[in-house]
């Protein structure tokens, strides 16, 4: 399963990069593929690229959404896992 999540651009670094706010966190990512990008649009973020701008209302409603999620949300509801040579669970 991928995820891509929305970051707002704070400083544009040169045409390929740019700074962005992740949850409060500053990275450096790779902005290539998003074109006249300017300080303050949200971008949706995967794997270390901007992969598209997004509309500020629907970056900050999903924002919000995430928000929301549990912080142990994916450690409660992950599956069993079982070996393939006994079919024993691995937990």
């Amino acid at each position: 399963m991928c995820l891509a999540i929305p970051v707002q651009v704070k400083q544009i670094l040169n045409p390929e990069q740019a700074v962005v706010d992740l949850n409060g966190i500053s990275t450096t990512i790779n902005v290539a593929l998003v074109e006249e990008l300017e300080v303050g649009d949200f971008v949706i973020l995967h794997t270390g690229y901007a992969l598209e701008r997004l509309d500020t209302e629907e970056a900050e409603a999903t924002l919000q959404l995430f928000a929301g999620l549990p912080a142990n949300a994916s450690q409660d509801q992950q599956p069993n896992q079982t070996s393939a040579t006994d079919g024993t669970s691995a937990k």
